[in-house]
């Protein structure tokens, strides 16, 4: 699947944790919106959870409420919400053809979820999906290892010279951070 459609980026540095998303929504070769809000906040049994989408808004709105199902079922498990989110994605009819990859990340845990049956847990700090991922996420190990400690600095830093680069992500940013 080719995602043109924005950039999402994730950070941890021990304990603190930043997810930003940049505000562009595209429709082919046409801007249709500056200010979008890619990323949120989840809260189940005292863990919390940070995630981003991209590719279509209304699909990638639709598995955020069944990830946030599978969340309260398993109790904030993270890798257990996520793993079951991905066998219902890829086996249910009407879930099948949705259209987006998800980012989640909690303070110890990173994972990008996509519909056929993925789930991929990054290496390192860094997470990323969309059209600039490769991008944001060279600029993001670039500044830790210029020992930047700030996960939210570095996701908003990257995001920045993304924009720059880019042509699918802009400037305005929505940032969240644990």
């Amino acid at each position: 699947m080719i995602v043109r459609s924005t950039t999402i980026l994730g950070v941890r540095l021990g304990k603190k944790v930043a997810i930003g998303g940049d505000g562009q929504i595209t429709f082919g070769n046409m801007q249709l919106k500056q200010k979008a809000v890619k990323v949120r906040r989840f809260e189940a049994k005292k863990n919390e959870i940070l995630g981003g989408f991209a590719g279509a808004a209304a699909d990638a709105l639709t598995l955020f409420g069944k990830f946030e199902e599978r969340l309260e079922e398993y109790s904030g498990q993270l890798q257990r919400a996520v793993v079951e989110l991905a066998k219902e994605w890829r086996t249910e009819k009407y879930l099948r053809n949705l259209d987006a990859l998800l980012a989640l990340m909690d303070r110890k845990q990173s994972y990008l979820v996509s519909g056929d049956g993925n789930v991929v847990e990054p290496d390192g700090p860094v997470i990323a999906v969309g059209s600039g991922a490769g991008y944001a996420q060279a600029a993001a190990q670039a500044l830790l290892s210029c020992k930047v400690s700030s996960p939210r600095e570095i996701v908003e830093r990257s995001l920045r010279i993304t924009a720059n680069i880019c042509i699918y992500t802009n400037q305005q940013i929505t940032i969240l951070e644990l």
